[in-house]
């Protein structure tokens, strides 16, 4: 009797534990926003990795050693599991993430891959990073659930720096996404895959050059249904109280602050972690 009350206590214990979600910067907000809106009631722990940012013009080795070193950095803060709300970090690191770590981890192009097939598209555009296009990931999951669909993708680089900026719906912004896009009309696509969580936040204008035929696939959004249902599956989701919100960035957090208080309408505290503070 008394080891099925300490099981008990263990279990309410691991429950109480945050969240943890990372990104190469504030893109991952959208993650974390969607995850809030779902799950009020948690406490999540957010790390913007703006020392390296951004991660879809690195290599591979360089990606994953960043990746793993802030998973085990936000282990040591004691969440109960975690969210990789990279693109890139996703496509190239997911697997040695997840061998570096001893809970659960949910990347973001699996949920993005299946919103795919459950829209029924047959002519699916993905827009990402140079390193998330690179690696085909998303192509090779899109297929899995859905093989006849084709897929067309294109690296986007300069939506990251524009996100980051703030230049969210400037002129120059609508200006390079018909560059970018381009290609994708012709091609005359009917669902758009946004995959860099740092792309919802010029939505409306990725919105207005594809026009009102074409569905906009927001990752994050579908990252964070599928959070969900994992968290409760393993019997680790919250179900009461209001939840708290922590906040890291590997460098000067200056620009994350201002940049993030604008994204969430909120004021918050971001705390800088020195790269010698990873190990």
């Amino acid at each position: 009797m008394q080891k099925k009350s300490t099981i008990q206590k263990n279990s309410i214990r691991e429950t109480a534990r945050p969240i943890g979600v990372f990104d190469s910067g504030i893109g991952g907000l959208t993650v974390f926003k969607a995850l809030r809106a779902l799950m009020p009631e948690e406490d999540i722990i957010y790390f913007g990795d703006t020392a390296h940012l951004p991660y879809g013009s690195k290599s591979k080795a360089s990606i994953v050693q960043f990746s793993v070193e802030i998973a085990r950095f936000l282990c040591r803060q004691n969440i109960k599991a975690l969210v990789v709300a990279c693109n890139t970090s996703t496509a190239v690191a997911l697997s040695e993430i997840k061998k570096a770590v001893s809970i659960p981890v949910e990347g973001v192009i699996v949920p993005g891959a299946r919103a795919c097939s459950r829209i029924g598209s047959q002519k699916i555009g993905v827009i990402g990073t140079e390193g998330t296009v690179r690696s085909g990931a998303y192509a090779k999951e899109i297929k899995k659930f859905f093989p006849q669909a084709r897929v067309f993708q294109v690296a986007c680089p300069l939506f990251v720096p524009l996100v980051e900026e703030g230049w969210w719906n400037f002129d120059v912004t609508e200006a390079v996404a018909r560059i970018y896009l381009k290609s994708l009309q012709k091609a005359r696509v009917d669902s758009l895959v946004l995959g860099c969580t740092h792309y919802p936040v010029i939505k409306s204008v990725i919105a207005r050059v594809m026009g009102r035929k074409v569905s906009l696939i927001d990752s994050g959004e579908e990252t964070a249904k599928e959070f969900e249902k994992t968290l409760e599956s393993l019997k680790l989701r919250k179900k009461k109280g209001r939840g708290w919100s922590r906040f890291y960035a590997s460098d000067d957090p200056g620009r994350f602050l201002k940049m993030s208080r604008r994204f969430l309408g909120s004021s918050i505290t971001v705390n800088q972690v020195l790269k010698k503070n990873f190990e």
